[in-house]
């Protein structure tokens, strides 16, 4: 008996030690000094811990020389894209996804990028931006070569419009290219168009949501845009302060959450690699939030799982994950720069 209490006694311990570890984790461990000298966000996890802020990511910072807008992520090429604005500032960054410093886009035919796209990672690898810029190469959404070369436009570059044939834009906010070669466009981030667009491989139009309003299908700045793996189409409709979903092959509407974003709406909209979580920005609270990602044939209401609470004035955008390795990068406006999570792991899985 005195040898069963003490045994009771030593799991007890543990297990308030480990609770304890837990409870700290978020403020101490978010705090301890980069190796490298560098100055680095704190941060808090709430909620269940699924990512951890990679100190060491990347190596340098001061490469980031303007305002950090958008991510993208090439999974097989281990580099990532990081788009910024501002005068005189190349106008993307690529690092590889342990954070060395690769190369500028010194590209004159970028004005004001908002959202960055990585497509067809496995055979020809191309970026598209969507531009903002009020200039002769604004109001369009571009793709590149991996090294910068400009490959096509689409819309009417340096005019802003509501055009279906030929297309036309008014800043657009996020492109996502589907594995299938479709398209889906968030048009406008502010401006005259409150659209969701998909086109077809050959850039044909196959149907699209246009109106501004409250109600559904309708939106009010279409800030970010993805595609699950059951051809449900998300997107963060960021002034009503909700996501909407839709089918992907016929356009209808499937529903909607709004009861996660009653303080800050949803800035970016991405999932993660085994498609249980969404993972939403909220750009004013200055959080990450991971929402548990419904079954097929289910929207219902929205969850929030786990919440990275950054620090105050970070203003976090757009985000992009690393399909190999779940890695999550977030595009930091108010920081300027880009920073890398890690989520943790078990057998090779999230928590």
């Amino acid at each position: 008996m005195k040898r069963k209490g003490h045994s009771y006694f030593i799991v007890i311990t543990m297990g308030i030690g480990l609770l304890v570890m837990a409870v700290l984790y978020g403020t101490i461990n978010s705090q301890l000094p980069d190796p490298y000298g560098l100055r680095k966000t704190d941060y808090r996890l709430l909620g269940r811990p699924l990512y951890k802020l990679d100190i060491s990511w990347p190596k340098y910072t001061e490469h980031f020389t303007g305002d950090v807008f958008g991510v993208a992520v090439n999974h097989l090429a281990g580099l990532v894209y990081v788009a910024q604005r501002g005068d005189n500032v190349p106008k993307v960054l690529v690092f590889s996804t342990d954070g060395e410093f690769i190369q500028a886009w010194n590209t004159t035919t970028l004005e004001m990028p908002h959202g960055i796209f990585l497509a067809n990672a496995s055979n020809n690898p191309t970026v598209w931006i969507t531009d903002v810029g009020n200039g002769p190469y604004g109001h369009s959404i571009k793709q590149y070569s991996p090294s910068g070369k400009l490959l096509q436009v689409l819309g009417s570059a340096g005019q802003a419009g509501s055009g279906v044939n030929p297309l036309q834009f008014d800043q657009p906010a996020e492109i996502f290219v589907h594995s299938s070669g479709e398209i889906y466009i968030v048009d406008g981030d502010g401006g005259m168009n409150n659209r969701l667009v998909k086109l077809s491989k050959e850039l044909q139009m196959i149907w699209m949501h246009g109106e501004k309003g409250s109600g559904m299908a309708q939106f009010y700045i279409p800030h970010s845009v993805t595609v699950d793996n059951y051809q449900r189409v998300w997107v963060a409709d960021r002034g009503n302060k909700r996501i909407q979903v839709f089918n992907a092959v016929t356009g209808d509407w499937l529903g909607s959450w709004g009861s996660c974003f009653t303080e800050d709406a949803p800035y970016s909209v991405r999932l993660t690699p085994d498609q249980k979580y969404f993972v939403v920005v909220q750009l004013n609270t200055n959080q990450i939030s991971l929402l548990e990602a419904p079954p097929v044939g289910v929207i219902g209401q929205c969850r929030v799982v786990s919440v990275i609470q950054l620090a105050e004035d970070i203003k976090p955008h757009l985000v992009d994950l690393d399909l190999k390795t779940g890695a999550l990068y977030v595009a930091e406006i108010g920081a300027q720069q880009a920073q890398k999570f890690t989520p943790f792991t078990l057998g090779g899985g999230f928590l």
